[in-house]
């Protein structure tokens, strides 16, 4: 459905200006441009102020989340309009009544469903990762290897869990301190220097790679385990130990480091 490039990306065949945000990595897309294609109204605008009056009288608040940016308009010149990140726009689509957003809507459904499933059953869960890398094109080798990182993330994070550090912020901060600690380079860092931007960063490690980070990985959990810190700050503190071990993993394989 959705072509990547520089700035606009094809969507039903046709062109939808986008906005990659650097500091959030999220990429903003314009909301006029995605109605016009979906409903192929005469006066686009026209249909995303009533549609907005209408999410707001339902108490919705996906035009409230809906942000302003400058994008390059037909004439020429950059403009303001109304853009959404993929999560919004997702949802922005669901309230729109045309044929052409159906199957999204019954794609965003069935995904719905197999989350649940696999709320139930996370084998589930590793069973659908496999067969999505297969289709990719990754080797059962490298899918493998893929996966056991995964359960020691997990295992990482249901510690730190235990420990009192929250989701979100607080994970991606420890996880920033343990990437540096194996690799020498920030998330954010790290993903520019492989020329990523919403690809995530393990997909595109090579097998080297995933175990020097699952290494990291198991380390802090061991640490945390031990040390039993109280709160995000002290697990912030336990987890640069693992710096000591950077020299010792350089040393494995000194030519193929990164």
């Amino acid at each position: 459905m959705i072509k990547k490039g520089n700035s606009i990306v094809l969507f039903h065949e046709k062109q939808v200006r986008r906005y990659w945000d650097e500091e959030k990595e999220l990429w903003y897309f314009s909301v006029i441009d995605v109605i016009a294609i979906l409903t192929e109204s005469t006066n686009p605008r026209k249909y995303w102020s009533v549609l907005k009056t209408r999410l707001k009288k339902e108490g919705s608040e996906v035009a409230t989340n809906c942000s302003r940016l400058k994008l390059l308009a037909s004439d020429g010149k950059m403009r303001m309009t109304d853009v959404a990140d993929t999560q919004t726009l997702l949802r922005l689509i669901q309230s729109i009544p045309s044929p052409k957003a159906e199957p999204l809507k019954i794609w965003l459904a069935q995904v719905g469903y197999e989350r649940i499933e696999e709320t139930e059953d996370p084998e589930l869960a590793f069973e659908r990762a496999m067969r999505t890398y297969l289709q990719k094109g990754y080797s059962k080798e490298w899918i493998n290897q893929r996966l056991k990182t995964i359960e020691v993330r997990k295992e990482l994070t249901d510690e730190w869990k235990e420990r009192g550090v929250k989701e979100g912020l607080e994970f991606a901060i420890l996880t920033n301190e343990i990437t540096k600690a194996w690799s020498g380079k920030s998330v954010k860092a790290y993903k520019k220097f492989k020329g990523l931007k919403k690809e995530n960063l393990r997909d595109n490690m090579t097998n080297l790679e995933l175990i020097l980070n699952m290494l990291a990985e198991a380390t802090t959990t061991e640490i945390s385990k031990k040390k039993q810190p109280k709160n995000f700050q002290q697990s912030k503190k336990e987890t640069k130990i693992i710096l000591q071990t950077k020299e010792t993993l350089m040393e494995i394989t000194p030519s193929k480091f990164p």
